[in-house]
């Protein structure tokens, strides 16, 4: 890691997977050595209300324990929240926007506001109905990570994918899972 914390914050809506990629991401760091935290940011809320996820990585054990309010990262998972949601409250100036919508990078700035740092897209949506049948977007949104971050290489990120599924679904769930990841990476837009 380039710098000794980075924080993260995942928004979503119930269901699509926001809790399960931070703490998946969270595990990545720590088979590479590091700390981390992954937690959850909700009430009583039913599947598709905005949630929000928050995941520190860090070299040095993190002694914080609060929301992330200024996140280096943020990931959109439903680019209906863009709209909605201020998603880019708190990012820092330099901070990366990932979010998963068919727009351009560039089309996203309009809509959030978000003038400095760096704004990348995937399709994930697409890509996962595409590769798995079901519109999925976590597993592709960490291949969007990596690639937009290089905070961990794709590898790293298939291993993790490989160990938290391989027990909970079937083998061609698992391939699916490893195909959006790394075509996410190899799809997504920056500008």
């Amino acid at each position: 890691m380039s710098k000794e914390m980075i924080e993260i914050r995942w928004h979503g809506r119930g269901g699509q997977g926001v809790v399960t990629a931070g703490k998946l991401l969270a595990e990545t760091a720590m088979g590479a050595g590091h700390y981390f935290q992954a937690f959850p940011d909700f009430g009583p809320e039913r599947m598709g209300a905005p949630i929000r996820s928050f995941t520190r990585l860090s070299s040095k054990p993190i002694n914080i324990h609060s929301q992330i309010e200024n996140p280096d990262v943020v990931l959109v998972l439903d680019p209906t929240l863009l709209g909605t949601v201020p998603v880019t409250e708190g990012l820092k100036e330099d901070g990366i926007l990932i979010v998963n919508t068919s727009m351009s990078p560039e089309e996203v700035r309009r809509i959030t506001g978000f003038r400095t740092g760096k704004v990348f897209t995937v399709d994930a949506s697409h890509i996962a109905i595409e590769e798995m049948g079901r519109e999925i977007t976590n597993t592709p949104m960490l291949g969007a990570f990596a690639r937009a971050t290089g905070l961990f290489d794709l590898d790293a990120l298939e291993y993790q994918v490989r160990e938290w599924f391989s027990e909970k679904v079937s083998p061609s769930i698992v391939e699916a899972n490893i195909r959006v990841l790394r075509r996410a990476a190899q799809e997504i837009q920056e500008g």
